[in-house]
């Protein structure tokens, strides 16, 4: 498995318009544009080549709103790109490595992903991500 670079940080928030107005004001960043997926609003903020996206949950029942009433608002998690997500993912199955998806499913922002279950990997939700061929 080859990882390419951390493509993004995921955060959760309760409110994402409250939380542009620290990442925006008083951190220099810029949000390019915002996203509906899987119960959620995710809104984009570049950082250099990577990202961070910040997450709100939508639905009142998606990942993000579990998580953030087990944690409250922070680091959801790390998104690494690989460079063949199908190769990585079949890799960690080998070495028995717990997956949350044993299968590269479609994912926000045009990638493709799966994420590796906190419980492999020291308490933190690991996603690996690759481009899909349009992006």
């Amino acid at each position: 498995m080859k990882i390419k670079r951390i493509a993004h940080l995921g955060i959760a928030v309760k409110d994402l318009d409250e939380a542009l107005g620290f990442f925006t004001g008083d951190l220099p960043l810029q949000m390019t544009h915002t996203e509906e997926y899987q119960g959620m609003k995710i809104g984009f903020l570049p950082v250099g080549d990577s990202s961070i996206e910040l997450l709100q949950d939508t639905s009142g029942s998606s990942a993000i709103k579990k998580f953030i009433e087990k944690n409250g608002e922070g680091l959801q998690h790390i998104a690494f790109e690989v460079e063949n997500i199908e190769e990585a993912v079949a890799d960690l199955k080998a070495r028995g490595v717990k997956l949350i998806d044993e299968t590269p499913r479609e994912g926000a922002h045009g990638m493709t992903i799966a994420f590796i279950h906190p419980k492999a990997s020291r308490g933190i939700l690991m996603e690996l991500c690759q481009p899909t061929e349009s992006h």
